[in-house]
């Protein structure tokens, strides 16, 4: 079933442009997935409180034939691919990948909810949703 997911990207280490594009390029060649909107870059100051880098966000509607595991999969390879290492929460990183919304779905696993319980904290994911959703 091809379902209309939405993921948030971000990225406060390197050339942050370059790698929102290396995902918004990997996210479409995966299998059964194509990207069907981007909205607008956005600056934002970092979460957590530690003293790091401004963030470069963008959030990107994609429709996929993954399930939600193996899109979660996929996107924390492109993450590694993006020199994306696994540290302290609220690190700086190379490339951040979160699935906002999975169609209509709600997933409650290890390591994976769905929708994002950050959602309704991060305005600049919810102007980034609004650009991107369609009627």
């Amino acid at each position: 079933m091809v379902e209309v997911v939405v993921v948030a990207l971000g990225s406060n280490l390197g050339d942050r442009a370059q790698h929102l594009a290396a995902a918004r390029a990997a996210l479409a060649g995966l299998p059964g997935t194509r990207v069907l909107q981007v909205s607008t870059m956005e600056e934002t100051a970092p979460l957590g409180g530690l003293d790091q880098p401004a963030y470069l966000n963008q959030v990107a509607q994609v429709e996929t034939e993954l399930e939600p595991r193996s899109l979660l999969e996929a996107c924390q390879a492109i993450e590694r691919a993006e020199g994306r290492t696994r540290g302290a929460r609220w690190a700086s990183r190379s490339l951040d990948i979160d699935i906002i919304q999975f169609g209509r779905r709600h997933v409650d696993e290890p390591g994976l909810t769905i929708p994002h319980p950050e959602l309704p904290n991060r305005d600049f994911w919810q102007r980034g949703l609004a650009e991107v959703q369609t009627p």
